[in-house]
């Protein structure tokens, strides 16, 4: 179906309503075809004419239906009834749950200061910027998401820094790249912000040369001309030893790096003792495929660098971000077609309402004091950090949080240190959980409202995020229940706390933010196209230069250095390794990585659909054939893995594509199936076996939450 398709659809012969739309099932972009026949959604296709999957979908698109319409669906506003967790509850009116939540919320902040209360958010889909919209309307800075620091942002921030905007991969564009690098990424597997996995097929499909950085043999890695084995957390000391072969080999692109970078000098120095004979045995990657994999990248243009968020799981996590960040800089891959590209912005910047905060009460942001890029000035959008967000939940330091209101987030699956996590939430005096269904955060909660799911809701998506060279029309066409779209929450409890700001209209948001992107098209008439692809210009920065202090890409960076961190990128051993901790180590001799995407299943996500759960029934943990057999461990079994902090059990699958000393757990774990309250929680999560303990990133106050040492045993069945 082409063409423009009117608000209320086209009715096709059969009596169904036709609408374009973006599946956000996970954060991916991809259009989809709403078929809508007597107020029901009964079909769902892909968008042909769409440009970030051109009518293809996943698994997780394809049952949308099942999603939707799901019988364990929350359908009515819940409050509890008895003990925080024992799983009773009664239904209650919207009116009831907003004024309750409303008196609650006056009385903490009357008593404690609004900074007592505390939002919590999960990957960014349609609601992530309006829980800091609402945090900000309500007067507190404390906010949170575990990507904050984790995931996606520390690259963001740091490309801000070193860039003046952040790159992404020109999949739009009409250039295939001839090289690509995959960094610490699976993106045939995932569509993380835009970047779907589509996209990545199509730009295969070229037959680029390919490099891939994984621990793990992906399907990517069995097809790449150059696999990095690295060792996981010892990203930053590969792409250092990389960064040593352009320089000393002189394969940069120096009429770019003379004119265009700021620096160079400083980080060749640097960079100087960084070779890959210095790196092979702290990466585990021979010096000669070291060198191969630097010379490919800087010798075939154009090539774009995919990464993910695998290199921000450290707390050396910043400078690993910037060592990585400068193999396309030096090789004069930016902005270029096919390369590594800056966005159009075709979406104007979402209004956070962060004015509202005066800048003592965000200078009391927890964290803001020491994480000046998570939380202060070298933050392209503050949060808290969430280690020091729950010790205040736990004992009061600084300060007393006394509520939390989490919205599209399983707190005790995806937060490191699940056990710990448990305590804190358990020490509030209020908690309202915003969710699709129950979980086992929300039976923690005091009130639960029912969530809507993304056909159910009107929204924007500018893509890939930051960039926003295509933007994207979700739009409503179906009511479950008395579902409500988060945005509509927070308007509805704006209004009723009568807040000076975060009262309007959601469409109106929407509306301003398109007007600022200067599409000229209303929310209603993109709808109706369903997405626009903005015009693309390259090389944007010989017109002013990169919006950087220096107007140059910051290899040396100055507003890192006025921070009081360090400007040049260095490698640091994580706190617990085989190098790091050997005593530890003689305990737990093995190396654990875990955040490996699912195709069936969007982090914590999708675990109640049949279908997924029938492609993937029980979460999988990757080892070696010998390391197992040393264990009496065979394919199938299940296997606890223990780290210090805890031991959980997934089943073993055994493989040839990881290293010996190296174990790979999947994560997102728990089992709707296993019934209320627990719904299976401990069972095989693997942040039972993660911390959120110091030390931390001092730029982001990331915490290691990959490469920790464990050690595996046969388990019984659970």
């Amino acid at each position: 179906m082409s063409g423009p398709i009117p608000r209320d659809g086209v009715v096709t012969e059969g009596g169904t309503a036709v609408y374009r739309s973006v599946c956000r099932s996970c954060h991916g972009g991809c259009g989809v075809l709403l078929h809508v026949r007597d107020g029901r959604l009964v079909r769902v296709e892909g968008d042909r004419d769409a440009p970030l999957n051109h009518g293809r979908l996943c698994p997780i698109g394809t049952v949308t239906t099942d999603l939707v319409y799901h019988p364990d669906r929350l359908k009515h506003p819940l409050r509890r009834h008895g003990p925080r967790g024992a799983g009773t509850w009664e239904r209650i009116s919207w009116d009831e749950a907003l004024d309750t939540i409303a008196a609650r919320l006056d009385a903490i902040r009357n008593e404690f200061g609004p900074e007592a209360i505390a939002l919590g958010t999960g990957t960014g889909r349609h609601h992530i910027r309006w829980v800091s919209r609402f945090g900000h309307a309500l007067g507190t800075p404390n906010w949170c998401e575990p990507g904050f620091a984790q995931c996606f942002h520390p690259r963001v921030n740091t490309c801000l820094l070193t860039f003046g905007d952040f790159p992404v991969c020109d999949y739009t564009g009409d250039t295939p790249p001839a090289c690509i690098m995959v960094w610490g990424h699976n993106p045939t597997l995932s569509g993380p912000d835009g970047e779907t996995r589509f996209s990545v097929m199509e730009a295969l499909s070229h037959q680029p040369k390919l490099i891939v950085v994984d621990p793990r043999q992906t399907e990517l890695a069995r097809k790449a001309d150059v696999w990095l084995q690295v060792r996981p957390g010892a990203d930053d000391a590969l792409a250092l030893a990389m960064l040593h072969v352009l320089i000393e080999e002189r394969l940069y692109d120096v009429p770019f790096v003379e004119r265009w970078t700021h620096g160079f000098d400083a980080l060749a120095e640097r960079v100087r003792s960084c070779t890959p004979e210095w790196a092979e045995p702290i990466t585990w990657v021979a010096a000669e495929k070291i060198r191969a994999a630097a010379r490919l990248f800087a010798q075939v243009k154009p090539a774009m660098l995919e990464w993910g968020c695998a290199i921000e799981h450290t707390p050396n996590c910043i400078q690993t971000v910037r060592a990585v960040s400068m193999l396309p800089a030096l090789t004069g891959n930016i902005d270029v077609p096919g390369g590594w590209v800056f966005g159009m912005h075709g979406l104007g910047r979402f209004p956070s309402l962060i004015e509202n905060l005066s800048p003592e009460v965000a200078a009391r942001r927890l964290g803001a004091d020491r994480f000046k890029m998570l939380g202060g000035e070298g933050a392209d959008l503050p949060a808290a950090h969430i280690p020091t967000l729950l010790q205040a939940m736990r004992d009061g330091t600084p300060y007393p949080v006394k509520a939390f209101l989490i919205f599209g987030n399983n707190t005790l699956i995806t937060y490191a240190g699940g056990k710990s996590v448990y305590d804190a939430l358990m020490k509030l005096d209020f908690i309202v959980c915003a969710d699709l269904f129950m979980t086992p955060t929300a039976e923690l909660a005091d009130i639960v409202l029912p969530a809507a799911a993304w056909p159910e809701l009107d929204q924007l998506a500018g893509l890939p995020t930051i960039a926003a060279n295509v933007v994207l029309a979700q739009q409503k066409v179906v009511q479950i229940g008395e579902c409500m779209a988060d945005e509509e929450i927070f308007v509805a409890l704006a209004r009723r706390m009568k807040l000076p700001v975060g009262t309007e209209p959601v469409r109106d948001v929407l509306n301003a933010q398109l007007a600022a992107g200067g599409l000229g098209l209303t929310f209603d008439e993109l709808a109706a196209r369903g997405s626009v692809k903005v015009p693309f210009r390259y090389r944007k920065y010989e017109d002013g230069g990169f919006r950087t202090p220096t107007g140059k890409i910051e290899l040396y960076a100055t507003r890192l250095e006025q921070m009081g961190y360090a400007p040049l990128p260095h490698y640091e051993e994580p706190p617990e390794s085989p190098l790091a901790t050997p005593q530890v180590a003689e305990q737990f001799p093995l190396v654990l990585t875990t955040g490996g995407r699912i195709s069936q299943f969007f982090n914590s996500e999708h675990r109640q659909i049949d279908k997924l759960r029938k492609a993937h029934r029980f979460p999988l943990a990757e080892i070696h054939p010998d390391t197992a057999a040393r264990h009496g461990i065979v394919d199938g079994d299940w296997m606890w893995i223990e780290t210090r902090r805890g031991r959980m059990r997934q089943k073993a699958k055994l493989t040839v594509g990881i290293d010996p000393r190296v174990v790979n757990a999947e994560h997102g774990w728990w089992f709707p199936d296993a019934g209320p309250p627990g719904y299976g929680v401990w069972t095989a999560n693997v942040n039972v076996l993660t911390d959120n303990a110091p030390p931390y990133d001092p730029a982001m106050g990331t915490y290691q939450l990959r490469a920790l040492l464990c050690r595996v045993e046969r388990a019984p069945t659970p």
